[in-house]
C-alpha cells in the first residue's frame, strides 16, 4: 500500500472520529451547565459546615452557577463519602470531609466504598491541629511532668478522647507506644461531654482538634496546652511544642480536611476543580474563617493529597493493628 493511500486513509478516519471527540469533549468544555452540589460528610452547624458553606460560597461566584450544600452526616464520614462514591463522575458532585473515611475507617472495618477505586482527592483545605491539654485535675506544666507522672502511675492518668479510634485516640497510642507508657483511655461520643467534664477535672488529659472554645479556656487558664499534632508550631500557641518536638514524631498528627470526587472524574475537570478550589483558598476572607477557628488553610496540588492521605493511611495501619483499636 503506497503511503499516499495510508494517509488518505488515516485522513478519513480522522474525519469519521472527529464528530466522536467533540461529543466526549463537549461536556467537560460545557461545565459547569447546572448547579453543583457538595456533599458535606458531618452535621450542620459544625466549623466542618461552615468551612464548606463558605467555600461553595467561593466556588458559586468564580464558576456563576449556585453550588449547593448537602449534609450527609454519620459512621466517621464514611455516609457522606459513599455518596460521593456512588455519584456521577461528572464533576456536579463533590464531597466535603478529612480525610479519615479514606485514610481510618477502612482500617476499623470493611465500608461501601474503596478508597483507593471510589474516590479522587481534588485538593485539601485546611488542616485542624490536635492539642493535648492538661485539665484542673493534673498539677504538672509541662509534657516532661506528664511523662514522669504517666511512669510514676502506669494508668494513672485518665485521657479522654471524643471517641474510640478517633484522630485523638491515635495521639493517646502513639504518645503511649512511643514513649512506653500507660494511660487509661476515657472515649467519648464527641466533643461536648468531653470538654465539660474536663473542665470539671473527671480526667487528667484531653486531647481534641484545636478550636475557639478551646482558645477561651486555654486563655483563661482552664485548660493548659502540653503538646500539639502540626507541621509546625501554631501560631496562637507558640510556646507549645509539636509531638515531633517532643521526639514523638508519629503522633505529630492533624485532622486533615479536603475536597473529593468520584474516581472517574475526568482528569481535565479534576484539574479545573483543584485549580477552582486554590483559587477560593486564597481568599483573604475566606482564610480568617478558618484561622479565626484555629484551622490553618492549605490547598496544593491533588497529586500532593493524593500521597498525604496515602501517607496517614499507611501509618493508621500500623497503629490500629498495633494497638488492636476497634470501631465503635
Amino acid at each position: 500500500m503506497s503511503k499516499l493511500i495510508q494517509r488518505r486513509r488515516a485522513a478519513a478516519l480522522l474525519l469519521l472520529l472527529a464528530p466522536l471527540g467533540a461529543a466526549l469533549a463537549q461536556p467537560v468544555r460545557a461545565w459547569p451547565a447546572r448547579p453543583l452540589r457538595i456533599v458535606v460528610a458531618y452535621p450542620p452547624g459544625g466549623i466542618s459546615d461552615a468551612v464548606a458553606r463558605a467555600l461553595a460560597d467561593k466556588l458559586s461566584a468564580q464558576l456563576g452557577t449556585p453550588v449547593v450544600v448537602e449534609n450527609r452526616a454519620g459512621a466517621g464520614g464514611s455516609i457522606g463519602m459513599d455518596a460521593v462514591a456512588k455519584a456521577p463522575a461528572d464533576g456536579y458532585t463533590l464531597g466535603f470531609s478529612s480525610i479519615s473515611p479514606l485514610a481510618l475507617n477502612p482500617h476499623l472495618g470493611k465500608q461501601a466504598y474503596d478508597p483507593a477505586r471510589d474516590i479522587a482527592p481534588l485538593a485539601s483545605v485546611m488542616y485542624s491541629p490536635v492539642v493535648l491539654l492538661a485539665t484542673p485535675a493534673f498539677a504538672g506544666k509541662d509534657f516532661k511532668d506528664l511523662l514522669a507522672a504517666a511512669k510514676a502511675r502506669p494508668g494513672g492518668l485518665r485521657w479522654s478522647t471524643s471517641g474510640l479510634a478517633t484522630v485523638g485516640h491515635l495521639v493517646l497510642e502513639q504518645v503511649s507506644h512511643g514513649a512506653n507508657v500507660e494511660f487509661t483511655h476515657v472515649p467519648y461520643k464527641g466533643g461536648g461531654q468531653q470538654l465539660t467534664d474536663a473542665l470539671g477535672g473527671q480526667v487528667e488529659l484531653v486531647s481534641a482538634n484545636l478550636s475557639a472554645t478551646l482558645m477561651q479556656h486555654i486563655q483563661s487558664g482552664k485548660l493548659r496546652p502540653l503538646a500539639v499534632g502540626a507541621p509546625a508550631r501554631v501560631e496562637a500557641l507558640p510556646q507549645v511544642p509539636t509531638f515531633a518536638e517532643l521526639g514523638l514524631a508519629p503522633a505529630n498528627l492533624t485532622s486533615l480536611f479536603g475536597v473529593f470526587a468520584p474516581a472517574k472524574i475526568p482528569a481535565e475537570l479534576l484539574q479545573r476543580l483543584n485549580a477552582e478550589i486554590n483559587q477560593a483558598l486564597r481568599a483573604p476572607d475566606l482564610r480568617k474563617k478558618l484561622l479565626d477557628a484555629e484551622n490553618v488553610p492549605t490547598g496544593g496540588s491533588a497529586a500532593d493529597f493524593a500521597r498525604q492521605i496515602a501517607a496517614e493511611s499507611a501509618g493508621n495501619a500500623r497503629i490500629v493493628k498495633a494497638a488492636n483499636i476497634k470501631a465503635e
